[in-house]
């Protein structure tokens, strides 16, 4: 586990004295799905952005519903889609979940995908249902769907990444600044100030 600093400018532009000093879990690290920002995000009614290869090789990403079990992200999806053939042949899946309102935040993981066939609804996505739709025309929605097949799509994640804005950045954007003026710098780094990068 890495110590990051959140270090703040002065008026006159120079770097603040160190203020607080967190403890922050490594990009990648799956104790990153019990960060606060991840707990929101899977709590929220934002969909999950699911991207697979397709069997020419070509990627794809479409936005579903998912239910976090605290182990996997679970989607729902028709028998007969075509994406669950792509999953069959190639497992390995990405999957991001993120909000429009700055800071944004971001939650991105890797795993690996397995599908069953089941005769009903699977319990959780009528739990996603309720999330996504409310308590009342969430059942309503899943009754709708009652006696049909679905397929389960389990995705156990194998690495986790968050990204706030705040704290965590893309490592593309080297050197850093955030909006109101405070910096990231990675305890010990002998880098200029708002050099803390996160790879993704």
């Amino acid at each position: 586990m890495q110590v990051y600093y959140l270090v703040t400018r002065s008026a006159n532009g120079l770097p603040a004295p160190i203020v607080k000093g967190v403890p922050m879990a490594h990009q990648g690290s799956l104790e990153l799905l019990t960060d606060p920002v991840a707990e929101a995000l899977v709590g929220s009614a934002n969909p999950a952005r699911l991207a697979y290869t397709w069997m020419d090789g070509s990627p794809r990403v479409v936005p579903i519903w998912f239910h976090w079990t605290g182990d996997q992200f679970v989607l729902g999806s028709p028998p007969k889609a075509p994406k669950l053939k792509a999953l069959a042949a190639d497992p390995k899946v990405a999957l991001t979940i993120d909000d429009n309102a700055w800071p944004y935040k971001v939650m991105l993981v890797r795993g690996r995908a397995a599908v069953e066939l089941l005769d009903d609804v699977s319990p959780e996505y009528e739990l996603a249902a309720t999330r996504y739709f409310g308590p009342e025309q969430g059942p309503a929605w899943v009754s709708t769907l009652r006696g049909k097949p679905m397929a389960r799509i389990a995705i156990t994640p194998e690495w986790a990444g968050i990204l706030d804005f705040q704290t965590r950045f893309p490592s593309a954007m080297g050197i850093l600044r955030l909006h109101n003026g405070q910096s990231v710098v990675p305890a010990g780094s002998s880098a200029h100030l708002g050099c803390g990068l996160v790879r993704t």
